[in-house]
């Protein structure tokens, strides 16, 4: 049990009353034991990243505004200067605060009347959420307390359906949604919740919080790892699609799959998830396999993309995070037995990858036989959307469709299913659970790394030999996934 070396804290930030909405052992550690808390990972970092080039946009919103503290890391000068700035009367960007017990700075201050402002948040998503609320209730309770008369509460979010043509207007790019009301109701609460929040962190010990849904919402806990490490591999909490029945078994003090009594209450593939669990043997329907494998007619393409998508387009005709495919890797096993053949492309430079891409995929893709892709309906919403920007390709996509078989379904439906795969139908659990090979000697090992790794490369500050290094490292990877397809269908046929 951890032990505080710090029993007080002269505020709470805006990060950290989130942090302590989620779970009090969170907040904890962020004022008693901060140095067990780990560092954002790449993923969330790039998260981050990117919010920070959204509020930036933002600001283009307010032209005339004023920033505060740009790099001054001392809290009571960066008030000060926030206080001097506020009798200009003109919009303030992270303008600081402190007041009721709460520190907070404000993305965007707007002038209203003589007195007043309007409250403005900032978000990379595209739509309000309840963490949002929490957000702004926190900040118009500190700036209200600090002595400022707050008129109205906006969130400025991202608007779906916009698509980049051209340099990007502010004005089109974000709705400001306002949620006065919410936000208002929402406050009334703060003061109690800060106290509780101030009560926890005084505490000597940790607080012993059990794990639950709380440790995915609404982010991932930074002490989700340590918090969980107590279960064993088969967990109750990796039942395929198993929602509350994980930690309702928790809850009865059940952790492993093969302590789940009989007569709780699950679906199919769950009674096999838990049978395979207690015997260690795969479940195999080999009728279902055989009928899957059917599908398949050579030439058998074996085919999957990599792709990335921005908050902020970088390309004309592109909507906020939609898809881009920048890689593609195609193996064509031609006849039973026979080598596979390996095409691939993986874009170069900064222009927009799609016509290219296109281009290419139709010159390699056999025109007869199976197309096999693992969660196909991804590669599919790829292709049509790239024939937005090249109608011409429309006829081929239909084409192409018309032969897809998708990999995923029979681990989607359990006709296979190995206990090493946790629950999970991916191919990153799959082909391991049933070929023995895997990822793990790779240096980019998922999808979401080789966006970012691509993203880096190509739009970063990255040397020539940098920039190699990531493209055999791409190579690599999307390289494996459809080798491991063929793997995967073997091993399949081997089974029947």
């Amino acid at each position: 049990m951890a032990t505080a070396s710090v029993n007080a804290a002269p505020y709470i930030s805006k990060s950290k009353f989130l942090w302590g909405l989620q779970c009090q052992k969170l907040i904890w550690h962020a004022y008693n034991a901060k140095h067990l808390i780990p560092e954002p990972d790449a993923q969330t970092q790039a998260i981050f990243d990117q919010g920070h080039e959204v509020g930036a946009l933002a600001k283009k919103l307010f032209p005339d505004g004023i920033e505060i503290g740009a790099g001054v890391t001392d809290l009571d000068e960066t008030i000060r200067l926030t206080k001097q700035a506020l009798k200009q009367r003109k919009p303030l960007f992270e303008a600081a605060f402190s007041g009721s017990g709460g520190y907070a700075r404000a993305d965007i201050l707007i002038p209203v009347g003589d007195d007043a402002w309007n409250l403005v948040e900032v978000k990379s998503t595209t739509d309000v959420k309840d963490i949002h609320l929490d957000d702004l209730a926190f900040q118009a309770f500190v700036l209200t307390g600090a002595g400022l008369k707050i008129r109205r509460c906006i969130l400025a979010h991202i608007d779906p359906d916009f698509v980049k043509n051209g340099p990007i207007d502010p004005h089109q790019f974000f709705v400001l949604e306002d949620v006065t009301n919410q936000v208002s109701a929402l406050s009334r609460s703060v003061e109690p919740t800060l106290d509780e929040m101030f009560g926890t962190i005084r505490l000597r010990e940790c607080p012993d919080i059990h794990i639950g849904r709380h440790c995915d919402s609404p982010y991932t806990c930074p002490l989700h790892d340590d918090c969980w490490s107590f279960l064993p591999e088969a967990n109750v909490t990796t039942l395929y699609r198993g929602g509350r029945k994980g930690f309702k078994l928790l809850a009865k003090g059940i952790t492993g799959l093969t302590e789940i009594p009989d007569d709780f209450p699950l679906t199919d593939n769950q009674k096999i998830q838990r049978r395979a669990a207690k015997t260690g043997q795969p479940h195999v329907d080999k009728p279902a396999i055989r009928a899957f494998l059917k599908r398949i007619k050579y030439p058998v393409s074996h085919l999957d993309f990599e792709t990335f998508g921005t908050a902020i387009p970088l390309f004309d005709g592109v909507r906020p995070y939609e898809q881009i495919p920048f890689q593609f890797s195609l193996h064509v096993v031609r006849s039973p037995g026979a080598e596979p053949g390996h095409h691939k492309f993986l874009a170069d430079g900064t222009d927009d990858p799609r016509p290219k891409f296109m281009r290419r995929l139709r010159e390699a893709l056999p025109t007869a036989g199976s197309v096999v892709a693992f969660n196909a309906g991804f590669e599919l919403r790829c292709l049509k959307e790239c024939c937005d920007l090249k109608p011409e390709f429309r006829p081929w996509v239909r084409g192409v469709q018309r032969r897809i078989v998708d990999l995923w379904l029979p681990f989607r439906g359990f006709r296979f299913y190995h206990p090493k795969q946790n629950g999970s139908a991916s191919m990153k659990s799959v082909l391991p659970a049933l070929t023995g090979r895997g990822y793990d000697h790779l240096a980019i090992q998922d999808g979401t790394m080789a966006s970012l790794q691509y993203l880096r490369a190509a739009f970063g500050n990255v040397s020539v030999e940098g920039r190699a290094a990531v493209r055999k490292q791409l190579d690599d990877y999307c390289g494996l996934d459809t080798e491991g397809m063929i793997w995967i269908v073997d091993s399949l046929r081997g089974l029947t």
